[in-house]
């Protein structure tokens, strides 16, 4: 009993020191753990001059589920959703270009139909001929588009909160931009409490250390990230989908959080009346992110329509 005492002390130690004095090798530590757990493994293809990372496992066969992630995330994001996805299907989630460890040059355009065009090219790259396509708000947006522009290599859509659409009523963050203002911006290591209380509608605590991780890395990014939003915010306002949903052929599935600020929960009924085969799903009680809010029960929704197409 004693032994195993020493043990636990002697762990709970090392983590309290690997946070204090080494955070980063935690944090990376902990995004290790949590791809391991979902039977994700990092990978890397070269796409024309630039490599593209992403992570990838679940069953071989069958017609993969590709996932891309929002503004300000990455590849990770899906890392929590994984483990609820991967012992069905096949997942691919790259970093997009801009964000993670993909390109993020200030020297090329981050608009939406430049990203589905390299999107079809990561595509071609890994051979996969045809996908399960999803994405969250920004990344929603280019899987939106990439029905459109690709349709034979689409069998089916999930759109989670997407942007390129405009609802009935503006939301808190377009209200923004059309004033100028990016509140997805960090100005501080405080900021970042601001925005996961934006994002979710019950965000859960960040260690400041980890906080300070956060924003480091956003500030290392700053200029590009301003270039992106601002060239998508500049889109969905102005150029919004709607008008073109009707040449979406893919059945799709829409999931929102009835609480998001980001993008008003009126998009939805745009979304299901513009697009011909369509079924949606709101959750209660959640935000902008339902794949990290509620990560169980956003799969079972989107397993059961994966197991009809």
């Amino acid at each position: 009993m004693m032994i195993i005492l020493y043990i636990l002390c002697a762990i709970i130690l090392a983590v309290l020191v690997a946070y204090f004095v080494f955070p980063k090798a935690l944090y990376d530590l902990m995004t290790a753990s949590l791809r391991f757990r979902g039977g994700m493994r990092q990978k890397s293809v070269k796409v024309g001059d630039n490599a593209w990372p992403y992570l990838e496992g679940g069953r071989g066969e069958g017609v993969p589920l590709v996932l891309l992630h929002g503004f300000g995330g990455d590849k990770d994001n899906w890392s929590i959703y994984a483990p609820h996805i991967t012992k069905d299907h096949r997942l691919i989630a790259p970093d997009l270009p801009g964000f993670g460890e993909n390109n993020r040059s200030l020297d090329r355009d981050y608009d939406i139909l430049s990203q589905v065009h390299r999107l079809s090219a990561f595509l071609d790259a890994i051979n996969v001929p045809k996908c399960h396509i999803g994405g969250n708000s920004m990344g929603g947006f280019i899987a939106l588009q990439f029905a459109m522009e690709y349709p034979d290599k689409v069998a089916s859509l999930t759109l989670f909160n997407n942007a390129g659409v405009m609802g009935d009523v503006k939301s808190e963050l377009a209200i923004a931009a059309e004033k100028g203002e990016n509140s997805l911006a960090l100005s501080d290591v405080s900021d970042v409490d601001r925005l996961m209380a934006f994002v979710s509608y019950k965000p859960v605590p960040m260690p400041k250390n980890f906080k300070k991780i956060f924003f480091a890395e956003a500030e290392a990014h700053r200029e590009v990230l301003d270039k992106i939003f601002w060239q998508i915010a500049g889109a969905g306002i102005n150029h919004p989908l709607n008008d073109r949903l009707g040449e979406v052929a893919a059945p799709s599935l829409i999931i929102w959080g009835r609480h998001d600020r980001l993008i008003d929960v009126s998009c939805v009924a745009v979304l299901d009346a513009g697009i011909k085969d369509s079924e949606a799903v709101i959750f209660e009680e959640t935000g902008h992110i339902p794949m990290i809010e509620k990560p169980k029960e956003t799969a079972a929704v989107h397993r059961a329509f994966l197991a009809k197409h």
